[in-house]
């Protein structure tokens, strides 16, 4: 199957500690996909927290209003050192292999990519198109995030 990958990185102004302890949370999740992915439990367990070996699926909505079916998430690691690893998929897009790698710049700074391997036959270049375009939204949505001390 033809595959792509899309990377996207951004610098917080953020401990690492900090970016990872809400990573952790689902409503995080959840905050930074809107209003490009809507992730509902199937469930509707809200109280998820990602941890290596853990397996989720999710309803998922396109824009918030477009099913686009069952979404299985397989958690492979997840540490504050190593970042996060999943792989994941959906009837549409089989091959969703996600990882995020956090970097402490300095004390108040980390550096956050978001590595995202796609595999969906002919639709691979379009869900590539829309992955570049959903991974800078979650990355501007974190900025926005940890801007509020309040989180």
């Amino acid at each position: 199957m033809r595959k792509k990958t899309v990377v996207i990185t951004s610098l917080f102004q953020a401990e690492k500690k900090e970016v990872f302890e809400k990573l952790k949370s689902l409503k995080t999740l959840q905050y930074i996909a809107a209003p490009y992915a809507r992730f509902t439990s199937i469930h509707n367990d809200q109280s998820i927290e990602w941890k290596e070996g853990s397996s989720f699926s999710f309803r998922l909505y396109l824009f918030g209003i477009i099913p686009f079916g069952i979404h299985t998430i397989n958690v492979l690691s997840f540490s504050e050192d190593s970042g996060l690893s999943t792989s994941e998929h959906n009837k549409h897009v089989p091959i969703w292999n996600h990882r995020i790698y956090l970097e402490s710049v300095d004390q108040k700074t980390t550096r956050y990519t978001d590595e995202v391997e796609i595999g969906a036959g002919w639709k691979t270049p379009f869900v590539a198109l829309w992955a570049k375009a959903f991974y800078n939204h979650r990355q501007r949505k974190w900025q926005k995030l940890l801007s509020h001390v309040d989180g």
